[in-house]
């Protein structure tokens, strides 16, 4: 009889998608869907823009006075950002 490997599911979408070089952008798209429920309602009101580039999220933020609290709290939030997607996705926040 031959010896078959056997996979989950989960690991052969997974495979399957860094085969194709589907897996990075999937994980930046879910971190930056994961900005509204890791930084808040508040913050999600007020903020314009978030993208990524380089490693990096770069957030627009409409109201000075929280964009300077956020600065202060960057490293918290990559922390919990990439703890939400469960990979490490991004190293910085330039919250402009």
């Amino acid at each position: 009889m031959f010896k078959r490997k056997v996979l989950n599911l989960d690991e052969v979408v997974r495979m399957c998608l860094r085969e194709n070089g589907l897996e990075t952008p999937l994980l930046q798209t879910r971190l930056v869907d994961a900005w509204e429920q890791v930084a808040g309602d508040v913050v999600a009101r007020y903020t314009e823009e978030k993208f990524i580039r380089n490693q990096t999220l770069f957030v627009k933020i409409s109201s000075p006075a929280l964009r300077s609290d956020l600065l202060m709290m960057r490293e918290m939030l990559v922390d919990r950002l990439n703890k939400e997607v469960g990979t490490r996705v991004i190293s910085d926040i330039r919250i402009y």
